[in-house]
């Protein structure tokens, strides 16, 4: 019967083991025709950055049939069995008895100078001119126009433009790595560099078919030949007057 028992309880915790391991480890995913990493992250309940960051190797753009995508795991919550069986008087027993840590002496507080108002990045301009004033490289604070904005980096980067036209955007169609149609506003940057997703302002080009003086973007596009420090602009105009865009330098600051 000890024996037995031993026997039971091997078992047991072998197969928790096994169920434990399912739940933690990544699987693979066979790519349909259409497959995005922003459509599988919904799919399967993660988030873009998380599918990026577990296929370094896979260009965001080239995902075909057959092609082998890493799902990362989702995290597993343990629980304890005893804190579940354990009857409510002999928690709150547990819990009278345990001694109180020692109270801790209340930081000094430092003198600080007013915070300057700063404005949340949701609520900028999309696609608007918006001509910057000044930089506090110290706080990390851009002044644009009359407002200021929280950045976390700035990227000098090598800018070219692209428009709608079907020859630009494959079997995609006009619209962006997030399935929206292209807007003014709309910038396709390397996710390795500036998060899919992000709230940018740029500024330093020079292009009848842009904002004078700098605008407030969205960095939702990808591309294939946008590698490094480099974003394409779209602009809502002709491939022939997008062409004199040509390639320019420009700042890109990464709004919080």
């Amino acid at each position: 019967m000890k024996h037995l028992w031993k026997k039971s309880a091997v078992i047991a915790a072998l197969s928790f083991a096994v169920l434990t391991h399912s739940a933690n480890a990544a699987s693979t995913y066979s790519a349909k025709d259409g497959d995005t990493f922003w459509e599988l992250s919904k799919q399967f309940g993660i988030s873009l950055e998380q599918m990026l960051k577990a296929n370094p190797m896979i260009e965001p753009t080239n995902i075909y049939a057959g092609l082998s995508i890493v799902i990362p795991a989702s995290s597993v919550v343990k629980t304890s069995t005893n804190a579940k069986t354990a009857p409510k008087a002999e928690a709150k027993a547990a819990a009278k008895a345990a001694p109180k840590p020692a109270a801790k002496a209340a930081p000094k507080a430092k003198a600080k100078a007013a915070p300057k108002a700063v404005k949340t990045a949701s609520k900028a301009a999309v696609g608007k001119s918006m001509k910057m004033t000044s930089v506090d490289k110290k706080e990390e604070i851009i002044t644009i126009g009359n407002s200021n904005y929280n950045y976390s980096e700035v990227v000098q980067a090598k800018a070219s433009a692209y428009t709608a036209a079907a020859s630009e955007n494959g079997s995609w169609g006009a619209v962006d790595y997030f399935g929206n149609p292209l807007k003014l506003g709309t910038i396709a940057v390397d996710p390795k560099v500036i998060p899919l997703g992000s709230k940018v302002y740029v500024t330093g080009y020079d292009h009848g078919g842009l904002p004078s003086g700098g605008m407030m973007a969205i960095a939702a596009d990808a591309g294939s030949a946008i590698k490094g420090q480099r974003i394409d602009i779209f602009i809502p105009q002709s491939q022939e007057q997008a062409r004199t865009f040509g390639f320019q330098y420009v700042k890109v600051f990464v709004l919080e």
